[in-house]
């Protein structure tokens, strides 16, 4: 048969992997029905945790969109409805970010530009730069309903953030309000979980407050001695006998000389500082509940910007961080500084722009924490599974201390809040733009400033890209963004019904929070279920050591680099093979180096079949075509039987696995099969039966489409290979059925029985010979005691051939003068006479007193107790497993040397 250019050069993914997914795309197989000849009627929809606009691939991205794609393309195969929804998120904060310091760069502020010239300018961004990683997910072949991608800001999108927020509101559980909130300077309000906490290494400051009237004074200490401009009081312990005469007095608040009360309450720790609390209501949040407690004044000594304002007298103007060191200068030179200390504490941060993060009182809009309650109890109740379960005790740790939500954002770029208010007074929300007020039936043109949460729409995820509150627009609206949005908010009537709830989720466990818990209480709260059936969190991608990636350690891994090097088969496979439930992903190059290994042994097994079998058909005067399917062909040879039985096992376990998201057993049971049984066993074993490689070939045909969701280029070109077809005539692998197992009958039971025993003779026979350095010279003569019966003519015919063994006779005891290898079903014997041992001896005898001396040395230094105390945990490891290495290979030695002096 002869090779074409492409199959004598081998498998190159980067002539492969782009052709054949522009194929498929073009084809229509990633939409919901590209693979209907097959369809059961059942229905699967996943969702793509829509990535921010501004964003590049990363390796977290990587393994979140192939576990994806993973169970995607099996639910597809398996006959059912599949839809994987893609889409991006607009990324408020970040995307305002970007397109400000392009227009920083040309001298242009967006409030030079106006708020609807920026919103244009984003939008111009976004069509030209933005969703860049859209592409780059492709180079990872997964297989998302492009035709379907969605935009958190399309026009469809922004309808369902209205009728949500609208239906919320109507309800009221959304409000606005006054409420300590966390702000960034930079970025404006934050949720609690957009707030990151380091570790500060600062100071501690205390101040001298003089007690009004008295000579004495009340010392309190401080992280932030700037806000004591705003302080209403200072706070004691009523059980703390040290200041219970003081309680009920004033102090006068140091430069400032207005008068303050000194109150008593249990929230003061009598333990830190010296027991004496500033409090200042306007700055912090647990003197803000403290502050309604008692009825103190909040005053607020700072604007949005973080720019102390005229309470603070003459630092009036200066940032309050910057302002800090001067004024505790001040106060230093005036004698109101006890002392300063150094403090470790934990600070707050913006997790985008990373300022240290301000309590803060501000009017905002807030969703009620009520909202979640019976999205909480669903839960609960079992309406919903956590892979792996430990994740539902983290969701209920945190919706127990769940808090109002944080809505409102001080951008331009976002969904702008739909609520709207009159000259007359009167405030409604709405889902339509300038309303008629229903109180004077003006035309209401004023809308809120803000801008919604980014989270919000995300939040709305689940059903918002299904049509809930969605509309048909018109193509011939006058923005171009608008229009666009417009051809891809069109749905079918049956899509929310179809697919929602969706089947699964599969993210980071890190977004539990930021995304899913508000998936979760969205979608109850809006259309009365949960938006999951199941969710699945996976762990972070480390480095090889286990480490967390950071551009400062130097360990990031690109995937799109990987992907270049070794192929999106080769990052796919290694990903989820690492994936194990609840575990950290610790990925290297040599993991990779192990599936691309996979890569070529799965090729060299093609084109072995394709040579074995072009031989057989010269013999018969034929030209070899192709390999037939499973199904057309009955099994006969002893050896097709026995993979077949193998294959059976190997689908049952793949099915098991990927129905309970066992990702990575999967892929380990993919690997055991292909490379360990089949490969390894089933190809060697056909040079002793040549007439089987017909039946190999369609047993390696399906073990491809088990493996294709997995690797699904690699598998769909040695699919068309085997086949004799091309990718551009034919079918792609990735619409065939997925293989359901056959039952296996009794008969084909004990073929499997033989066969187990054929290969562990073979393992033995060729352990001795390694053993007596025979390498793989033939010998002319082998005993073997089976512990089981099996057909001897069968044993003989393999044994004799892959072991290299003249004449191979069954035996019922014990062989003298040989030496023996006993193993879990047989017993195998070598005639020692003609053989000589000396050298084996004097070499293994060598090994056993050098290895002697290394198990002295290294037990005398686990032994000393002054290593062990000063040596570093790494090296005392490293030798521990330098000790059990030299002892197992010790052991090895003796049973060796006590195997040929007995025989």
């Amino acid at each position: 048969m002869e090779n074409t250019t492409q199959e004598k050069k081998g498998y190159n993914s980067k002539d492969i992997e782009s052709r054949f997914y522009n194929i498929c795309q073009s084809r229509g197989y990633f939409e919901i029905d590209g693979n209907k000849h097959i369809q059961n009627g059942e229905k699967f929809c996943i969702m793509m945790p829509p990535p921010n606009v501004t964003g590049v691939l990363h390796i977290g991205h990587a393994l979140t969109f192939t576990l994806q794609d993973i169970i995607t393309r099996f639910k597809r195969m398996d006959g059912f409805k599949t839809l994987y929804q893609p889409g991006l998120d607009h990324a408020g904060i970040a995307t305002q970010n970007v397109v400000q310091k392009q227009l920083a760069q040309e001298g242009i502020s967006k409030e030079s530009l106006g708020r609807e010239a920026f919103i244009k300018k984003v939008w111009e961004w976004k069509e030209q730069s933005g969703g860049a990683i859209l592409n780059q997910m492709r180079h990872l072949g997964i297989t998302p309903a492009w035709s379907r991608l969605r935009f958190t800001m399309d026009k469809g999108l922004q309808n369902a953030v209205k009728k949500a927020f609208v239906q919320w509101y109507n309800q009221g559980l959304i409000v606005q309000d006054n409420y300590m909130i966390n702000w960034c300077v930079n970025d404006g309000a934050l949720s609690d979980i957009e707030v990151e906490y380091e570790q500060n290494l600062g100071k501690l400051y205390y101040l001298r407050y003089p007690i009004k009237n008295s000579t004495q004074a009340l010392i309190v200490a401080t992280t932030r001695p700037e806000t004591f401009f705003g302080d209403s009081a200072v706070m004691v312990n009523p059980s703390d006998e040290r200041y219970k005469d003081c309680i009920g007095k004033s102090v006068i608040l140091p430069l400032l000389n207005r008068e303050i009360p000194i109150i008593a309450d249990l929230a003061v720790d009598m333990e830190f500082g010296t027991g004496c609390v500033k409090v200042t209501p306007a700055h912090d949040v647990n003197d803000y509940e403290v502050g309604k407690r008692h009825n103190l004044e909040s005053i607020t000594i700072f604007d949005e910007k973080g720019i102390l304002n005229a309470y603070t007298g003459e630092f009036e103007g200066q940032e309050r961080l910057e302002a800090r060191e001067s004024i505790v200068k001040k106060l230093e030179s005036l004698g109101f500084v006890e002392k300063i200390e150094d403090y470790t504490n934990q600070v707050g941060k913006c997790y985008r722009c990373g300022s240290i993060v301000e309590p803060y009182i501000s009017k905002q809009w807030f969703v009620k924490k009520e909202v979640a309650q019976e999205a909480i109890k669903k839960v609960n109740a079992g309406g919903l599974k956590f892979f792996p379960n430990q994740w539902l005790n983290n969701y209920n740790a945190w919706m127990r201390e769940l808090k109002d939500w944080c809505i409102s954002r001080q951008l331009w770029w976002g969904h702008r809040i739909p609520v709207w208010y009159c000259e007359c007074g009167e405030k409604i929300a709405c889902e339509s733009d300038n309303p008629t007020c229903p109180k004077c039936n003006a035309l209401i043109t004023k809308q809120d400033e803000d801008v919604l949460d980014t989270w919000f729409s995300s939040g709305l995820w689940a059903f918002s890209t299904l049509g809930w509150g969605n509309i048909q627009e018109s193509k011939d609206d006058e923005n171009t963004e608008s229009a666009k949005s417009a051809e891809s908010a069109l749905f079918t009537d049956s899509d929310l019904s179809d697919f929602y709830p969706n089947s699964l989720l599969i993210t980071g466990f890190d977004i539990l929070f930021f995304w899913v818990a508000r998936m979760l209480l969205s979608g109850e709260s809006l259309l009365g279920s949960l938006p999951f059936k199941d969710v699945y969190l996976h762990a972070l991608v480390r480095d090889e050591k286990g480490q967390k990636m950071s551009k400062s350690k130097g360990n990031v891994i690109d995937p799109l680099e990987m992907i270049s090097t070794y192929g999106a088969d080769t990052l796919r496979f290694t990903l989820a093979i690492l994936c194990a439930q609840g575990r950290d992903v610790k990925l290297s190059t040599q993991s990779c180096e192990i599936s691309k290994n996979f890569i070529n042994k799965l090729y060299n097994a093609t084109q072995f079949l394709k040579l074995y079998a072009s031989q057989q058909d010269e013999i018969q005067n034929k030209t070899f075509k192709a390999f037939k399917n499973l199904s057309e062909i009955e099994i006969q040879t002893p050896l097709g039987q026995y993979m077949f039985v193998r294959l059976q096992v190997a689908i049952n376990e793949v099915r098991q696995a990927l129905e309970s998201y066992r990702f990575n057993d999967g892929a380990s049971i993919l690997y055991r099969f292909l490379w360990g049984e089949f490969c390894d066993w089933g190809i060697e074993l056909a040079k002793a039966s040549k007439d089987s490689v017909y039946e190999l070939g369609a047993i390696f045909k399906t073990a491809l489409l088990l493996l294709h969701p997995y690797m699904p280029f690699v598998t769909d070109w040695l699919w068309h290979s085997l086949n004799g077809s091309e990718i551009e005539s034919a079918d792609s692998i990735m619409i065939a059925p997925y293989p359901k197992a056959e039952n296996v009958s009794e008969e084909l039971s004990a073929i499997e029985q033989t066969f187990k025993v054929i290969e562990d003779v073979i393992i033995s026979i060729r352990r001795l010979k390694a053993m007596l350095e025979l390498g793989n010279a033939n010998v002319e003569q082998v005993f073997v005691k089976l512990n089981i019966s099996v057909d001897e003519n069968m044993l003989k015919l393999f044994v004799e051939k892959l072991a290299k063994v003249t004449n191979l006779q069954i035996v019922k005891d014990k062989q003298m003068g040989c030496v023996c290898d006993v193993s879990d079903l047989s017993e195998s014997y070598i005639n020692l006479q003609g053989i000589d041992l000396s050298a084996i001896l004097t070499r293994l005898n060598n090994q056993k007193a050098k290895l002697e001396k290394e198990i002295v040395k290294l037990q005398g230094m686990l032994g000393n107790e002054n290593f062990i105390k000063n040596a570093p945990k790494a090296v005392l490891e490293q030798n521990t497993q330098a000790l059990e290495l030299a002892q197992e290979k010790y052991a090895k030695i003796q049973n060796e040397l006590k195997t040929l002096t007995q025989s």
